[in-house]
């Protein structure tokens, strides 16, 4: 059974509708997946934008989401520590949890979600960023998969 990551709030690809982005309610989708290598010790997520105009940016970091979860839910609170022990980062809105696309006026841009299964949980405090998260995550990924959604303002 391969590693594979959905979304009910649009399809792969498909446009991100506005409730998830800064123009809404900045809500975090829902994301599901299935598959799970069965020796993966917890997951952890990245979602960014490589179309932005300073470089690729940073919308959400999770990780030591539990090795058995399958699911992240709509709206998931904008809090260092949940109460599952997962851990959130800061985005590149310089705030935890999920920060929503917000792109310029003009072409589409790409928000890619990639989950990771690891080997291990991470030692990592609340709050960290990206590059500190892969660092972390490098030596431990089994398994990677991701879902990509459009928005344009």
């Amino acid at each position: 059974m391969s590693f594979t990551l959905t979304s009910t709030a649009f399809g792969n690809g498909g446009e991100i509708p506005r409730r998830y982005t800064c123009d809404a309610a900045d809500l975090s989708p829902a994301l599901t997946w299935s598959g799970t290598p069965a020796e993966t010790q917890s997951l952890a997520l990245i979602a960014d934008d490589p179309d932005a105009p300073v470089g690729t940016w940073t919308h959400w970091l999770i990780w030591n989401i539990p090795a058995k979860a399958t699911l992240l839910p709509e709206d998931t609170p904008k809090i260092e520590l949940l109460d599952n022990g997962a851990r959130q980062g800061r985005n590149d809105f310089q705030r935890i949890g999920y920060g929503g696309p917000c792109p310029p006026p003009g072409k589409a841009h790409r928000y890619f979600f990639k989950l990771y299964a690891l080997d291990a949980r991470l030692d990592l405090k609340p709050g960290a960023g990206k590059g500190e998260l892969e660092r972390a995550i490098k030596p431990h990924i089994l398994a990677e998969t991701q879902w990509m959604g459009t928005y344009k303002r």
